[in-house]
């Protein structure tokens, strides 16, 4: 299993800002067979990274009170050379700074922006920690996706915050899709999702895990309390579903195509 090549510009992280780390650790170890370790509480707050076959996959936080009803949800966190660069171009292109770069003690640097669309989106600069190990591979991360209510502002959000080479997949009125890089080689998507996302559904980006199987996967996450947001259909890029974790964050499953 090679480590997952991550350009500059490309998904390099996600982690799930929750409600009850301990009632989410159970939920994926238990679905994708994660292992944990907590960092130290007075230098890493007690960030919980999740390990598939000792690769690290994923992060896990405790949710904080002053966040009032901010949602559990999963993040992607894009790969930055220069962080405060980025930041900078965040604002001047239609972006808000949630969080300014923060140093995370050895590991790299992080920040938190709300692209054009409206949509949260992170930013890290790598220190000794150097993004995920594993990608789409069972149990890991396999593809990232900005449902975009503004289509056109985010993909040239991305291209000139992140310096995205893009591919146009799509340009009907009924299926507008652009992709960071090309073919076999695409790291992440954007979907004009002005034509479905309800009212009071923000713009925001998904994460899809691979698994063997959708349909055995959704049974078992429902078993552990998930609740299914789009069920499982075949599609030109394997079957996928949609569906929330116990505490409600969206997340989603592709079939491995390799399995």
């Amino acid at each position: 299993m090679p480590t997952p090549d991550i350009t500059p510009g490309s998904p390099c992280w996600i982690d799930l800002m929750t409600s009850d780390t301990e009632k989410a650790k159970s939920f994926y170890n238990t679905l994708f067979g994660w292992t944990y370790e907590t960092g130290d509480q007075e230098k890493y707050g007690g960030y919980i990274t999740a390990s598939k076959d000792g690769k690290l996959v994923a992060g896990i936080m405790q949710k904080q009170e002053d966040m009032g009803q901010m949602p559990d949800v999963w993040s992607t966190y894009l790969r930055t050379d220069d962080i405060k660069t980025t930041t900078e171009a965040a604002r001047a292109n239609g972006g808000q700074v949630y969080m300014e770069p923060m140093e995370v003690p050895e590991q790299g640097t992080m920040a938190m922006y709300a692209d054009s669309s409206g949509a949260s989106i992170g930013a890290w600069q790598f220190g000794e920690m150097k993004g995920y190990e594993l990608a789409a591979e069972s149990g890991a991360p396999a593809w990232h996706e900005l449902f975009a209510k503004e289509y056109d502002s985010a993909v040239s959000f991305y291209q000139n915050v992140f310096g995205w080479e893009t591919t146009v997949v799509g340009d009907s009125p009924e299926f507008r899709y652009t992709t960071l890089g090309a073919g076999d080689n695409a790291k992440a998507g954007i979907m004009d999702a002005s034509g479905f996302l309800p009212a009071e559904v923000p713009s925001y980006w998904g994460v899809y895990f691979a698994v063997d199987k959708v349909d055995d996967t959704i049974e078992q996450a429902l078993s552990l309390g998930a609740t299914i947001v789009q069920p499982a259909e075949d599609t030109p890029y394997g079957r996928m579903a949609s569906l929330t974790d116990p505490t409600g964050a969206i997340f989603k499953l592709i079939e491995n195509q390799a399995a």
